[in-house]
């Protein structure tokens, strides 16, 4: 009986302790704010309604003097997404079908230009897994600055909303496997850089 007691409230502060925590994701995903500040590169993942309209705008604006678009479509060209001035400077990257290769193959082209400093955009629900990512596949000396897009799918009346309390939940889960993942091999997804 008392080990069915102690199981019973290990399994109750687990569940206290998990609440808390999805609570102050999901606080935390719905307070984050774009920063107005110029960087060295724009990068959207792609995929998503409204981020790659987002990402050209704020790269006509002046706001990155590169735009990367990853996770494009292999039959999408570059003119269907963006012409005008400056598409010298707009790299498509179309080899990424998940957030994990996003984040790889981004990194070869963010290491390639010598970008020091980018603003990530994607959906809003989408962001803290993202920047986790990005942040663990990046060189440490690149800035990260999230620009969050928001999108239909995503209620602020979460709780009350089955699909956008889904989303929250999953989107929570693989973060926290992230966090787990990355206590452990903190530098996994680093590049290493040899020396010459």
């Amino acid at each position: 009986m008392a080990l069915l007691k102690g199981l019973f409230s290990l399994l109750l502060l687990i569940l206290i302790v998990l609440s808390v925590l999805f609570v102050d994701f999901v606080y935390k995903t719905f307070s984050l704010t774009p920063r107005d500040v110029k960087c060295d590169a724009i990068v959207v993942l792609t995929g998503g309604r409204g981020r790659v309209e987002e990402g050209v705008r704020l790269y006509r604006a002046g706001q990155g003097k590169k735009l990367f678009l990853i996770g494009v479509d292999p039959a999408v060209k570059k003119r269907e997404l963006y012409q005008g001035e400056g598409a010298a400077n707009v790299y498509l990257e179309q080899n990424s079908r998940n957030t994990l290769e996003n984040a790889i193959y981004a990194r070869d082209l963010i290491m390639k230009h010598k970008v020091t400093s980018i603003k990530l955009i994607t959906s809003r629900y989408h962001m803290k897994r993202s920047t986790i990512l990005f942040r663990n596949a990046l060189p440490k000396d690149v800035a990260i600055f999230p620009h969050p897009v928001d999108s239909r799918n995503l209620k602020e009346e979460w709780w009350s909303h089955q699909g956008s309390f889904k989303l929250l939940f999953s989107e929570f889960y693989k973060y926290c496997i992230l966090r787990f993942f990355f206590m452990f091999a903190p530098g996994e997804l680093r590049p290493i850089i040899g020396n010459s």
